[in-house]
């Protein structure tokens, strides 16, 4: 009986924990002082590590979801993308309907009814699972394609709009993502009433805009009011597949070189941070349309991860097949003739490299870090064998996708020598290479892939230890002096 008791408080004690650090926790995002990156109001800077899990709130039970939730917790993820409507209505893993009033889609005034978790009861608890993760919900209202339809007019997107803002204003974790899939100048009067009416009541949480692929937000809403950063989608297509598209809105042949693209936006004013909201997917076939093709592998998936954020992008969107779609045992699969489970995918390495990347810009001064291609003194290399560099004061990092030479200006930052480490991209895995200055010729080291960073650091600053073996385990003072 005694243990029992002890068993309860333990129990309860652990709760309450863990309700006090969600309540505790910062949640308030704002944009940073230079434009370019997001931060806590503390200043604190904010890393965007997305997943695209598009179909949760329709594919996925309440276990499913908590799950899934955890395990992108576990992986470094802050940020899933959700499409709140698939349909409308829209119907959950329980049956139950976004939409129930027949004369009057958009009137939620009887949403709230006795029953198996409504639909939007169980948006509710997608949400509140997602804070206990400490993860933001990037929340679609409506996918692209049924405005295109018609399923959502003016005086809709007004209810809608209203509606989710007084449900979801108070939540801590939302992010609102207008549009889904679809350029801004399709039906632009919805987009605006929808979006200015979430603003209308919800000040506190960031908005922006997910186009087209190969689209930028900036194109359509770079004076909106309502919009706070950019997001443009890279997609899904390879190196010359134009297939036809007379309103193609870039240069033929450089349909992978996501990077462009923040250049691009910024070429718009005033400048605000950009992200790339949805690039290839880890396990899709190439192209998106060839379900018998090849699929892009891991080291595709970080390649255009590792592309954006070097180039300027305050963050980065992962996507994988199975995970967009929740894919389950005898569910039909989109885009290609087979597909693993959603839960599978989630050990798949292009998945768990991503944590990766996010500790590695987390480790070094986050305001001051711009794109500097003059940092590759010789050849910068086009398509596969583009390096692409980044810089802050005192630390440079460049990105190597095929293990090819590097040609390094070491000179660009502070210092007379430089700390230099090659990190393993696939598994974040360190090896330190001495301390070199001036211009170097580098080679990659493949530690179990073919691509890695480069990473040099004037000697003076303790970013890493020499010693440090990988990423994801900083070595502290305090610990270096129990082994000395």
């Amino acid at each position: 009986m005694i243990t029992n008791v002890r068993l309860y408080i333990i129990v309860l004690l652990s709760l309450l924990t863990i309700n006090a650090t969600a309540a505790t926790r910062q949640w308030n995002l704002q944009v940073s002082e230079n434009q370019r990156y997001l931060q806590y109001t503390d200043g604190t800077p904010f890393f965007w590590l997305g997943d695209t899990g598009w179909l949760l709130p329709v594919c996925l039970d309440r276990g499913g979801a908590k799950g899934y939730l955890t395990e992108c917790g576990k992986k470094g993820f802050n940020v899933v993308q959700i499409q709140v409507l698939s349909g409308v209505p829209s119907i959950n893993w329980y049956g139950q309907m976004s939409n129930i009033s027949k004369t009057n889609p958009w009137d939620f005034t009887n949403i709230d009814r006795e029953g198996v978790y409504g639909y939007w009861d169980h948006m509710d608890y997608i949400i509140e699972e997602a804070e206990r993760q400490g993860i933001y919900i990037g929340m679609v209202p409506i996918w692209g394609g049924l405005v295109k339809a018609g399923l959502l007019d003016i005086d809709g997107a007004k209810a809608y709009g209203k509606f989710l803002a007084k449900r979801y204003g108070n939540k801590p974790n939302i992010i609102w993502i207008i549009g889904g899939d679809i350029q801004g100048d399709i039906k632009p009067e919805i987009w605006e009433t929808l979006a200015t009416a979430i603003k209308s009541l919800d000040k506190r949480h960031l908005m922006t805009y997910h186009p087209r692929g190969r689209y930028t937000s900036a194109k359509w809403w770079s004076k909106a009011d309502w919009i706070d950063f950019h997001m443009y989608q890279s997609g899904h297509r390879a190196y010359g597949q134009r297939m036809g598209n007379k309103d193609y809105p870039i240069p033929d042949n450089t349909e992978e070189d996501c990077w462009m693209y923040i250049d691009s936006t910024w070429a718009y004013k005033p400048i605000k941070p950009v992200v790339d909201g949805e690039p290839s997917y880890e396990d899709i076939p190439i192209g998106l349309h060839f379900a018998d093709g090849p699929r892009w592998k891991a080291n595709d998936v970080r390649r255009y991860a590792y592309w954006n954020v070097f180039a300027g992008a305050f963050g980065h969107t992962y996507g994988h097949n199975a995970i967009m779609q929740m894919h389950t045992p005898g569910k039909a699969v989109a885009y290609a003739n087979t597909c693993k489970n959603w839960w599978e995918a989630q050990n798949d390495s292009g998945y768990v490299s991503m944590q990766y990347l996010k500790a590695l810009m987390l480790a070094m001064p986050f305001f001051e870090r711009i794109p500097d291609q003059s940092i590759i003194y010789k050849n910068n290399g086009t398509q596969y064998n583009r390096l692409i560099a980044t810089r802050g004061k005192d630390y440079i990092l460049v990105y190597d996708y095929t293990g090819r030479d590097m040609d390094i200006d070491l000179s660009k930052i502070s210092g007379t020598t430089k700390n230099v480490w090659w990190m393993d991209a696939a598994t974040g895995d360190l090896q330190y290479l001495g301390e070199h200055k001036g211009k170097k010729n580098f080679k990659a080291l493949h530690l179990s892939s073919t691509d890695g960073v480069l990473i040099a650091i004037d000697s003076a600053k303790e970013y890493l230890a020499k010693e440090q073996k990988n990423i994801l385990k900083p070595i502290t003072k305090e610990k270096k002096d129990l082994t000395e």
